[in-house]
């Protein structure tokens, strides 16, 4: 096992940098802390929808798995040169999204983000994977950042998605859809 912190603060970040894992330290708003700041979040925002009692037991796995593959991903962005992210792992939330989205109706209209606690939370933490991939490629266009690093947080976030829908029905047992038809607000 490697290193365990013993002390939390070190006071090393007090003038505006990090270390990254290779040792070199840049600024904390470097666009490679962007983006694996990004991806601890959204593992964060998985955290929430897990401490949800009575998910289904498909989701709660599907779910921790990701958070096990995000600690891999940041990684993988706090280390340049490092490859962490499989495309085995990007094939496997391929199989897991597509055995949620097959149980579910076929989508005809927009739903708005909500339907209870937990896919509310779904649909937060789908927004925030949206952003650690744009955050993941803005670092690409300027440093190496592997393709499959990419297409897991893709993935990712319309996983995030069929699970929220899975979680609206399971809590309410129906989605809230869009009313296009509703005029505009005066």
């Amino acid at each position: 096992m490697g290193n365990r912190l013993s002390k939390i603060y070190t006071r090393t970040g007090d003038d505006g940098t990090t270390g990254l894992g290779d040792g070199r330290r840049v600024g904390k708003d470097d666009a490679r802390v962007e983006a694996y700041g990004t991806v601890d979040e959204l593992n964060s925002a998985i955290g929430m929808i897990l401490s949800v009692t009575e998910l289904p037991h498909a989701v709660a796995a599907a779910l921790t798995e990701v958070q096990h593959d995000l600690f891999y991903l940041g990684g993988e962005l706090c280390i340049p040169g490092a490859r962490a992210i499989t495309p085995q792992q990007v094939a496997r939330l391929e199989e897991t999204l597509d055995g949620f989205n097959d149980a579910l109706p076929p989508l005809k209209e927009f739903i708005l983000p909500g339907g209870g606690p937990a896919a509310a939370a779904c649909h937060l933490a789908r927004t925030i994977a949206r952003r650690a991939e744009r955050r993941a490629w803005s670092l690409a266009r300027r440093e190496a950042v592997s393709a499959d690093l990419t297409n897991y947080l893709n993935r990712l976030s319309d996983l995030l998605f069929v699970i929220a829908r899975v979680l609206a029905r399971h809590e309410r047992g129906t989605e809230v859809l869009w009313r296009h038809d509703r005029g505009q607000s005066r």
